[in-house]
């Protein structure tokens, strides 16, 4: 079966990107229109976020945030052939600060958001560091999709450990020199009650403690990595400095400089974020403590 996956979607890599772009547009308007994928949350979460706009607003948003989605999906397709000259025409980084962190003998901890296209930003952070690259990644839930991802993925040199194994993976001889971690700092905790709960936006959202926790105890830098869509197809990443030393606050602290900069950033672009993601499934409760402001 892996076989036949990996066959069809390999074809699929070679069509042009053009042509691409016309297939996405047909497939916006089935997932739009007719299947109306998760459009109930997207548009809850978006009134969530803006309540001061209007609905016609609130749905130009989630057309484009739509056209953004499909177009990252068939865009990582294209990654099983894509070429090297190929990903640097469409993708530019700029992660000087990063290096000069590396450069002064700091352990970087990347925290990002879901922004489009993070495989483009995957890659290139491979690219462009000076530090290995560990990334931390959710595993696909179909496993011949997610053996796909994960080969091209790692393509050029990056080092990925899955979410579900990373207490196994913990000592990983990656950890034992100079290093680079990156991981998506916006996924909903497992358990609610075991959360830095704050106003994301305008409503209360857990946030993991895990990734502050580890920033502290291990004294890395934080840096919040930040996706810009130039256009259709192209991207530029860069990098904003949250913390130098990350033991000199408290988890609670980085996670809100954390939260409050990626909240910034989605506002400057709000189609470029990943709205059918249950951000405000849970609901607050005093027993889960004070919101942290």
């Amino acid at each position: 079966m892996y076989n036949i996956v990996y066959g069809f979607l390999w074809l699929v890599s070679l069509i042009p990107f053009k042509l691409l772009y016309v297939i996405a547009d047909g497939i916006y308007f089935v997932v739009f229109y007719l299947f109306k994928y998760r459009k109930d949350v997207v548009l809850k979460n978006l009134q969530i976020a803006f309540p001061e706009k209007t609905d016609k607003e609130r749905m130009a948003i989630a057309k484009q945030f739509y056209h953004n989605l499909i177009d990252t999906f068939l865009e990582s397709i294209k990654f099983i052939t894509i070429s090297k000259k190929e990903i640097l025409k469409r993708s530019t980084a700029d992660f000087s600060l990063i290096n000069s962190l590396t450069d002064k003998g700091y352990n970087v901890h990347i925290m990002a958001g879901h922004q489009f296209n993070w495989e483009y930003g995957n890659l290139q952070a491979s690219m462009n560091l000076k530090a290995p690259f560990i990334g931390i990644y959710m595993p696909i839930t179909n496993k011949h999709l997610n053996r796909i991802f994960y080969n091209f993925r790692k393509r050029y040199g990056s080092i990925l450990i899955s979410a579900t194994e990373y207490k196994k993976n913990a000592n990983h001889p990656a950890f034992n020199s100079t290093y680079t971690f990156g991981l998506a700092a916006d996924q909903n905790p497992g358990d609610p009650a075991n959360a830095y709960w704050m106003n994301f936006f305008s409503k209360p959202a857990p946030f993991v403690t895990g990734p502050a926790k580890g920033a502290v105890k291990n004294n890395t830098s934080i840096v919040l990595v930040v996706f810009r869509k130039i256009k259709r197809g192209y991207y530029h990443f860069s990098s904003k400095l949250l913390a130098e030393e990350g033991g000199a606050y408290t988890p609670q602290a980085l996670t809100l400089i954390y939260k409050n900069a990626l909240e910034e950033l989605i506002r400057e672009d709000p189609a470029n974020y990943l709205w059918s993601h249950r951000r405000w499934r849970h609901e607050w409760k005093p027993a889960y403590g004070e919101i942290i402001k």
